[in-house]
């Protein structure tokens, strides 16, 4: 199992050094998140400062973005680094994509599905001369001139490893099935559980990844929607990468413990996660936290997280025993996992809490 830094937006001042220092300690990968700043800069920064560790966006918006920017962005990041870098998408909400982003809303499944289309359509043409065409509902897309085109990635994957991994969160099985579908990976968001991840988002992903490969045999092409035709996805080869995060909660440390709880009810007050809660019949919780939120009274909202619903989304118990706790929970659930706990080097790159990390990677790895 992979152990990987969690999503994160830092400075672009503090990048290099957060990923050397990722890197320094054996992690895996680092995650960059479309939050404060521009999640390419951010990788381009942390790959340029490393050697091994991979690097990926956890997420980028995908509609804020045409897919050929999308796609020569990250073959250009793939080159630069050898490989290390990984394409994370994401649909956001539609309030951030029309007023945040000034970009239009179409219902987001299908529209990603049309993104991941093009954007392999590019690579596919960038790397091995294959004729640019797509056509879908939102697109049509055929010019590629030679001078437009980078030239091929110098690397070779390992073996049974895209050149370039593409991955997509979401929080539901919609999306889930999406990324067993059509995706390398699926990013789970934060906010989730044991039993939603098994219950939920697993089968989703199976099924999509079934259809797939039943589509593949057949020799059918994926059609993105509206029965357009557009770039053949290819078909899937091993299962769906589960890229899992996972807050930890130290009870015997109480401003984190706090911390947590806050981070669990601002997820909570969200109708978009309302599903998580509902499965486990807390849905008049988020209601009431999506009231206080309304209200403005964020103070307030971490009370409503009690210790029964913080043991179910997070891994809660004493510092010494959450990696033990975290590797019965993700074992069998997870091929890379993100332990939400806090990375902060100094400016010599020490970690303050490096015994703690050393300790989650050895417990993770042995699984």
């Amino acid at each position: 199992m992979k152990v990987d830094l969690p999503a994160g937006s830092p400075q672009p001042t503090d990048a290099a050094r957060l990923a050397r220092a990722a890197e320094a300690i054996g992690l895996d990968a680092m995650w960059l998140a479309e939050t404060e700043h521009e999640p390419f800069v951010l990788a381009t920064l942390a790959l340029a400062a490393t050697s091994r560790i991979e690097v990926g966006t956890g997420i980028a918006v995908a509609f804020a973005r045409s897919p050929v920017v999308l796609a020569q962005a990250a073959f250009d990041l793939a080159a630069l680094s050898g490989g290390r870098f990984q394409l994370g998408l994401g649909t956001q909400v539609r309030a951030h994509v029309e007023r945040r982003f000034g970009m239009p809303w179409t219902a987001p499944a299908p529209r990603l599905a049309e993104w991941i289309a093009a954007i392999r359509a590019a690579w596919a043409t960038w790397q091995d001369g294959v004729p640019f065409r797509v056509r879908s509902e939102h697109l049509d897309l055929s010019l590629m001139p030679s001078f437009f085109s980078p030239p091929s990635l110098a690397f070779e994957p390992p073996p049974g490893r895209p050149r370039i991994p593409l991955s997509i969160a979401g929080v539901g099985p919609g999306l889930a099935h999406l990324a067993g579908r059509v995706a390398d990976g699926f990013q789970v968001h934060p906010f989730h559980t044991a039993r939603y991840l098994a219950e939920v988002l697993e089968p989703a992903l199976d099924e999509g990844w079934a259809g797939a490969t039943r589509e593949s045999a057949r020799g059918g092409a994926a059609q993105p929607s509206g029965g357009h035709p557009a770039a053949p996805v290819p078909g899937p080869g091993p299962r769906v990468e589960r890229i899992v995060p996972v807050f930890l909660a130290p009870t015997d440390d109480a401003a984190m413990l706090e911390q947590v709880r806050a981070r669990i009810a601002f997820y909570a007050s969200t109708p978009t996660y309302r599903g998580v809660l509902d499965l486990h019949d807390r849905g008049h919780v988020g209601e009431r936290l999506g009231r206080l939120a309304v209200a403005g009274r964020w103070d307030e909202m971490a009370a409503l997280v009690d210790d029964e619903l913080l043991a179910l989304v997070a891994v809660a118990g004493p510092a010494d025993a959450l990696p033990d706790a975290l590797a019965a929970r993700v074992e069998g659930h997870a091929d890379r996992v993100l332990p939400i706990l806090p990375f902060e080097p100094d400016s010599a790159g020490e970690l303050p809490n490096a015994r703690a990390w050393d300790r989650l990677i050895g417990t993770l790895r042995a699984l």
